[in-house]
């Protein structure tokens, strides 16, 4: 019971780790609590002090460092606390226009796709946070105090202005690093390489998942299919073994009946756990990434008839829009998009598909040694409970270089970039991967030479150059 409520918990946990990345509402909101908050809080210190010196006459407030140098700006800090409030709000305008220029600019000559970059920036939320929390706290300053304090029984509001003082040297602070990190996401290879990263990161977490993960082969047939598991447990791996699908599976189909999204994740631990309290074998139905309408297909069920619908329907979370949470073909998307933006007529810009190029590079040589192909998860005893579609090697390598090969044949920075690309993973796959390169590399040939006539040229273009053209 405990092991359940500990999955469910993480489980809960995780949904909102991802509704506060995605959500441009959360944080700034937080800024505004946190502003009402440390006002009271700095009314009610303040108070205090006053109090403590009226109560202790030996003790002279007025005479200790920090307060008589708060005092002593006390007539200007009203000021300065009113100044600051109009330039917050100012402040909080600048940083809103900003943005939205950005996410303008992006959408506009990147790709949709990478505005999650912009709204999952901690630096604009904690910006425009920061901001606001220091509007609303000079603003409760104002309000509470009105005129500096003038009478020996007035309460001087010592830690109020030295902490809006101190919001003041913070936003100025934050709003330096703002525009630093804005200025970055509006440059190509810094978008480029975040996504890079993102998707490396994925990679071993996606399939390497200790003893529970039983590394599978790529479908029979398929000509990047891999020679068997690193430990040749695939290969000797029985008929039995091996659920097959029919139409006449006793269990049959579970539906997802929730709002139509897309498949943004997949809890594998608690769906394994469910299979084996169940005693069934599941295979999902749709990749992750995959549109979800409802009353589509989300699992087939081998075995027996499930009981607890609900909770494997829990299992998997549905958005509106695509993640970098498991979703590896995603990165690729992304990578690819820019890519193909850039080969259009109306931006002719093929030195930011090369430098993209570089990046899907990068993530084809961290997938060579992957186990593509559908995913088979094993419980504790070695059953296997949980199938799960992934695509394989040359499905990801289409994904990776037809459309960029087809819009960039006539482009010999990136026909030449595109040969060194093939090339140099040829070089780095094992065998049972070099059938989808060379399928890749006799198509490229063909594109270029339907594209470029001439034969010279078409020996220049097919000029394995890492950078293209220089």
């Amino acid at each position: 019971m405990s092991g359940n409520g500990s999955r469910r918990r993480t489980g809960v946990l995780s949904r909102l780790r991802k509704r506060v990345r995605e959500s441009f509402l959360v944080v700034p909101f937080l800024g505004i609590v946190a502003g009402w908050t440390l006002a009271t809080a700095a009314v009610v210190a303040d108070e205090l002090i006053h109090e403590l010196g009226t109560r202790l006459e030996w003790l002279d407030v007025a005479d200790l460092w920090f307060f008589r140098a708060t005092a002593e700006f006390g007539a200007s800090a009203k000021d300065a606390v009113q100044t600051m409030s109009s330039a917050m709000l100012t402040f909080i305008g600048v940083v809103f226009s900003i943005t939205l220029v950005a996410l303008q600019m992006a959408g506009g000559q990147l790709s949709p796709r990478i505005l999650r970059l912009y709204v999952e920036s901690w630096v604009t939320k904690l910006t425009l946070a920061l901001f606001l929390c220091t509007f609303l706290y000079t603003l409760r300053m104002q309000r509470e105090y009105g005129p500096a304090p003038t009478s020996q029984d007035s309460v001087t509001p010592y830690v109020g202005y030295a902490l809006a003082m101190g919001f003041v040297v913070a936003s100025l602070a934050m709003f330096v690093v703002y525009v630093h990190s804005t200025i970055r996401l509006m440059r190509v290879t810094h978008v480029l390489d975040l996504v890079t990263a993102e998707t490396l990161r994925m990679l071993p977490s996606r399939w390497v998942r200790g003893p529970a993960v039983d590394p599978p082969e790529e479908p029979a047939g398929n000509p990047s299919v891999l020679d068997g598991d690193a430990d040749g447990d695939a290969a000797s791996r029985s008929a039995a073994e091996r659920p097959e699908w029919g139409p006449d599976d006793p269990g049959g189909v579970l539906v997802h009946n929730g709002p139509s999204g897309v498949l943004q994740a997949v809890h594998l631990d608690r769906l394994v756990a469910l299979a084996r309290a169940e005693d069934v074998c599941l295979r999902l139905v749709p990749r992750v990434g995959d549109y979800l309408p409802t009353g589509a297909p989300l699992f087939r069920c081998h075995g027996g008839e499930p009981r607890r619908r609900s909770e494997l329907r829990r299992c998997v979370d549905v958005g509106a829009d695509r993640t970098m949470e498991q979703d590896v073909a995603f990165g690729l998307r992304q990578l690819v998009d820019i890519a193909a933006r850039a080969l259009s007529p109306g931006v002719n810009d093929p030195t930011t598909a090369v430098q993209a190029l570089d990046r899907v590079e990068v993530v084809l040589a961290g997938l060579l040694t992957q186990p593509l192909g559908d995913q088979r998860h094993r419980d504790h005893d070695g059953t296997v409970r949980l199938v799960e579609p992934v695509p394989t090697w040359s499905e990801l390598l289409d994904l990776a270089l037809t459309e960029i090969r087809v819009y960039g044949a006539a482009s010999p920075q990136v026909s030449r970039r595109l040969v060194a690309l093939v090339a140099d993973l040829l070089l780095l796959s094992p065998p049972s991967r070099r059938p989808a390169l060379e399928r890749q590399w006799a198509l490229l040939h063909e594109a270029v030479a339907d594209a470029v006539p001439d034969d010279r040229a078409q020996r220049f273009a097919l000029t394995p150059d890492r950078q293209g053209l220089g």
